[in-house]
């Protein structure tokens, strides 16, 4: 069966994104876990934020409690001076969000539960704004250099955003297979390894089409051993679980 626009009527009518995104991942853990070796496992995780604020005017209002320091007395008690810092040199109003996360994670239990690779699901709310799309590629960025397969899997059609070039382009490089406009759509998966100790990412990248199936992607586990991630048929479990036609 063919990828649907979740974002869009009449997919959208039938079931939220939220449900795709929620399930997908536990779907792939299922697949995994058919073809995963004994010393490894995945787990599902779903991260989806904060729903409420802090009212930093209540906290602002409450009495402002004065740093303390502590010197010796001669009796051998000790005194209690107060210290006043000065103002801050600047002070900003901003809202730092917590990212919605979709993944599976995969371990490997011989090595004290190492995280060895992660998929990644991209929710809208990981593309809405620059911080939040910084913010995902810093944290794929920041898994590559602990030497942790990453694999992207994008199919959010309302934000013109593409989060695995935007990954390319902080080290500075592009896949000519996504070109000046490349398709906001996508699965990727890369991994870094070392040849003459030389550092080097090896990736498998396919923009995706509304319409056509899912690929296929490799989940590395070390660098000579990879599994299967047969996108199309996880995907169509869980649409098939969601009554999503």
């Amino acid at each position: 069966m063919p990828l649907r626009d979740h974002f869009r009527p009449p997919v959208w009518k039938q079931a939220s994104w939220e449900g795709l995104h929620g399930m997908w991942p536990a779907t792939m853990v299922l697949q995994l876990t058919k073809v995963l070796p004994p010393e490894f496992s995945a787990e599902p995780r779903a991260h989806l934020g904060s729903y409420f604020e802090i009212d930093v005017c209540a906290y602002e209002e409450e009495e402002q409690v004065p740093v303390t320091s502590t010197t010796p007395q001669e009796n051998g008690g000790v005194a209690t001076a107060t210290w006043a810092p000065p103002e801050p040199t600047l002070t900003l109003e901003t809202e730092l969000s917590e990212q919605y996360e979709y993944e599976v994670l995969v371990y490997d239990q011989d090595r004290g539960r190492i995280l060895v690779a992660a998929v990644e699901i991209v929710s809208p709310a990981n593309k809405d704004r620059p911080e939040n799309r910084r913010a995902f590629v810093a944290k794929c960025a920041a898994l590559l250099q602990q030497r942790v397969g990453v694999s992207i899997v994008d199919l959010v059609t309302t934000r013109q955003f593409n989060l695995y070039t935007d990954l390319l382009e902080l080290i500075s490089k592009k896949d000519p297979a996504f070109g000046p406009t490349p398709s906001h759509i996508y699965g990727a998966t890369i991994r870094g390894r070392k040849v003459r100790q030389r550092p080097r990412l090896d990736i498998w990248a396919y923009p995706l089409v509304v319409g056509r199936p899912l690929p296929t992607l490799p989940i590395w586990l070390n660098e000579d051993l990879a599994v299967s991630l047969d996108l199309e048929q996880s995907y169509e479990e869980t649409c098939r679980a969601l009554r999503i036609r």
